[in-house]
This record gives structure tokens, sequence and C-alpha cells, in this order.
């Protein structure tokens, strides 16, 4: 009869900064790396972060090179923030600053490191004003990371007048988030949409914009019928405030149209 080992933990953090000594260390490192528009030059370590990340997997390919050869050049990644994702990488954790914390937010979500993004978006909702809070969804807006945020994650965001957005690139963005969850949790789009679409501002697009979705929505049901007409209120009675359903704040980065100088005018 065999008997089961034991497996015994040391000390974590002797090891996380031996670790981390080895970051951007050219001391038996066998790639490198040319970052930035600064083009800084950074070392590292062909076998931790092929077994860390997918990206850099299929980045440096399966076969270890001769020693360190030409260098692989990230020229998107300002290298503050390819640092911050190395660190992450050696040690599992990993200091965040306050100017460039979306920088490795962007990072995380482009090379498929969940946890790192989860990490950045935690710091920007615990630490940070609601400004950065803004920025921090408008730098994932455009990225996939954003259709993986939770409903719950995006209804304070989207209750700010802060974004930097307009609110038909906001529309389309919760139709592409709602139809990933819906796939994810089998569920109809409608539904999964319901706690996010009622802080859509439909009211700041203009007539053909509220068309168009009206009749996008009836081929993909989306918005509640009742918040379309809402919207229409306000265009039809030239009133921000005809409609108590429907917002009528216009957003940092609403885009102007020639109706908004009535929305936000009392009886």
């Amino acid at each position: 009869m065999v008997t089961p080992g034991l497996v015994v933990q040391g000390q974590a953090a002797p090891f996380s900064t031996a670790l981390r000594s080895l970051v951007n260390n050219p001391w038996y490192s066998d790639v490198r790396f040319v970052v930035g528009q600064e083009q800084q030059e950074v070392f590292a370590h062909r076998c931790l972060l092929a077994c860390r990340c997918k990206f850099f997997q299929r980045l440096l390919g399966t076969e270890p090179g001769p020693g360190v050869t030409s260098p692989v050049v990230l020229s998107t990644v300002p290298a503050e923030a390819f640092l911050a994702v190395l660190e992450f990488l050696y040690t599992n954790s990993v200091k965040l600053h306050r100017h460039s914390v979306l920088e490795v937010l962007t990072a995380a979500v482009e090379y498929g490191l969940e946890e790192l993004r989860e990490l950045c978006l935690e710091f920007v909702v615990k630490v940070l004003d609601v400004e950065l809070v803004c920025e921090a969804l408008q730098e994932a807006l455009r990225t996939r990371g954003f259709l993986e945020l939770s409903a719950a994650a995006l209804l304070p965001l989207l209750r700010s007048d802060k974004l930097c957005v307009d609110e038909a690139e906001l529309v389309q963005a919760a139709r592409s988030w709602a139809r990933v969850g819906a796939a994810v949790l089998e569920r109809p789009v409608a539904e999964v949409a319901a706690p996010v679409v009622r802080e859509l501002r439909l009211a700041l697009l203009a007539p053909t914009e509220l068309s168009a979705l009206e009749e996008q929505n009836r081929q993909e049901p989306f918005i509640p019928v009742e918040q379309i007409v809402e919207a229409w209120k306000c265009h039809a009675l030239r009133r921000g405030a005809a409609a108590r359903g429907a917002p009528c704040h216009r957003r940092r980065g609403t885009l102007p149209r020639d109706h908004h100088c009535f929305l936000d005018h009392p009886f």
C-alpha cells in the first residue's frame, strides 16, 4: 500500500521576492522585448511567460531559442504597463498606480489575463474616484473585456454624467454585452439586458437614430417598447421633463444634436 504524500507550503514572501527580482533581469533571460513608443528594452524568461499566459505562448512559439535572440517588438503597450504585466506573471501580484492602471487594464484584456483584469477593475472601483472609473469603462468599452463585465459593475457607471461616450455608442455596446450574456446564460437578450437598458438615455438620440433603433428593436427585442415611447415623448413635446421615465441629462461625451437645446428645460 502506497502512503499518500503530504504537500507542505514554504513561506510565500521570500519566494515572491525572489521571482520579483527576475522581472526585467537579463540574468538567464532568453527573450527580449522592445515596448512602447519609448522603445524600452525589457528582458524576460520564455518558459515562465509561456506557462502563465497563452498570448505569450503563441507569440513566442514552442521551441526555446538559443539565448537572447532578436527582440520582440510590442509598440502599443507602454513600458510601465508592460512591466506591471510581467510583475503579475512572475509573482501573481502587482503594484498598481492611479496614473497607469488603465493602461495595465488594457494590456490585461489584450493578453487575456482575466485575473489581472479583475484586479485592475477592483483597484479602480475601490480606490479611485468616479471620473476615473468612467475612464476605465471607456477603455474597456472597445475591448472584449467590456463584454465580460457584470451588470452590477455597469450600472453605477451608466448612471454617471461623466462618461466621455456618446449614447449611440453605449446603446450598441450594451446590445453586444447582452448578446454575450444571453449566450452564456442561455436566457433571452431582453431579459439579460433589462437592468442595464433602463440606464440608457434614449432621448439623447436624434429622431433618425431613434427610428433606426426602434426598427432594430423589432427584429431583435432588446429595449422595452415603453422606454422607446418615453423617448419619443421628449421629442414630441420638446421638453426633457415631459417623460419622467426617459433620462435626458447629457453625458460629458454626448455628441451635440439639434434637439438637445430643449431637453433640460422644465415646463
